[in-house]
């Protein structure tokens, strides 16, 4: 039997619809080839198990990983990849493309499969990956078009709405699982880390059709604990900037909204809203934490907006923002639905036809 094949890089996904990658959960969760699916040959724990019978006898390490990955496949066969066919050919890789994911390879081609390894693994994919970013980000590629606004003015439901009537969207703060502010944190799950925040960014670009507008949503270089990749922040200084403005009242009911978590978790927000003691002082987190108590949601959510986000709101075209002036503004008349429909089917007429 031939040895299995290798594939160098640069690779086109779409040639490689199954990709395994063997790693371990926690290596994989850290980040891994868009599309890849998970099937580790060896656990974290019997990782470590091995990594520590090879201090004492290297021998006896390789007799138990041999053990220990010919059962993990074995598992693998019986359940996750039990019915496909006989023309299955997954791309494999691991960390370098070396013993884990050879011994799978081997396994598969031994069926009759077309098994191909990933040279040199993960790896390689990464150091690939961070030199084409620059590549993606940075060349012309499609336009995008930012769309500015204070804090509760409906960015985000406008770009969903965008999404929903056929228009590319870049998700920032979807891919990144923060809303970019104070507040911002998901109540139910965590951020990526950055390189997996990177892949997914460079995966959402590679979808494009490079001939229609990309809307996405005016950011800081950092969201959450997430940095931009300097590349895209010098490219979204760059774009036209479509400015949304509702009135205040109007963004108090979108944000009652979007953050009912927090008042089902009054003690979070008191905790969240308590970093801006040094910002916004002692006597306005007081005011706040009254208001709060009070489940006074409205005039709580009124003053955040008045008395911090609006004041730290660097207006696109100014010298604070990074952001070009505004070719136009938008005036939703409400934060119901039905308008922010409108708005989008408004916007896609116009700059699809520009």
């Amino acid at each position: 039997m031939d040895l299995p094949e290798r594939v160098d890089l640069p690779i086109s996904l779409a040639d490689f619809p199954d990709i395994i990658d063997v790693r371990s959960s926690s290596e994989y969760e850290e980040d891994h080839i868009p599309g890849a699916i998970n099937l580790p040959v060896l656990t974290d724990e019997e990782r470590h198990e091995v990594g520590l019978l090879h201090t004492q006898s290297p021998y006896e390490a390789r007799r138990l990983g041999a053990t220990l990955i010919t059962a993990n496949v074995h598992r693998h066969l019986s359940t996750t990849l039990a019915d496909h066919p006989r023309d299955f050919a997954p791309l494999i890789y691991c960390w370098r493309g070396n013993l884990r994911s050879n011994s799978m390879a081997v396994i598969f081609r031994a069926i009759g499969w077309r098994a191909r390894i990933l040279n040199q693994g993960y790896k390689s994919w990464r150091k690939w990956l961070m030199d084409d970013l620059e590549n993606t980000f940075g060349l012309p590629g499609p336009e995008l078009i930012v769309l500015g606004g204070l804090t509760g003015c409906g960015k985000t439901l406008l770009l969903h709405e965008l999404k929903k009537q056929g228009a590319q969207i870049l998700d920032l703060e979807g891919i990144a699982n923060h809303r970019g502010s104070i507040l911002g944190t998901s109540p139910d799950s965590a951020q990526p880390n950055q390189k997996r925040f990177e892949s997914e960014l460079w995966h959402e670009f590679q979808k494009y059709d490079h001939r229609r507008p990309v809307f996405t949503e005016a950011e800081s270089n950092r969201i959450g604990r997430l940095q931009c990749p300097p590349a895209l922040w010098k490219r979204l200084g760059k774009a036209r900037v479509i400015l949304l403005d509702l009135p205040i009242e109007e963004r108090v009911k979108l944000l009652t909204r979007e953050y009912a978590h927090f008042v089902q978790d009054q003690l979070l927000l008191k905790s969240t809203i308590s970093g801006l003691a040094r910002l916004r002082g002692k006597e306005r987190i007081e005011k706040w934490n009254r208001l709060i108590d009070q489940e006074n949601w409205s005039k709580f959510l009124q003053s955040i907006l008045l008395d911090h986000y609006d004041l730290v709101y660097r207006r696109p075209g100014s010298e604070e923002s990074v952001y070009q002036t505004p070719e136009r503004t938008l005036n939703p008349t409400s934060s119901d639905q039905v308008d922010f429909e409108q708005t989008a089917t408004d916007l896609i007429t116009h700059y699809q036809s520009t």
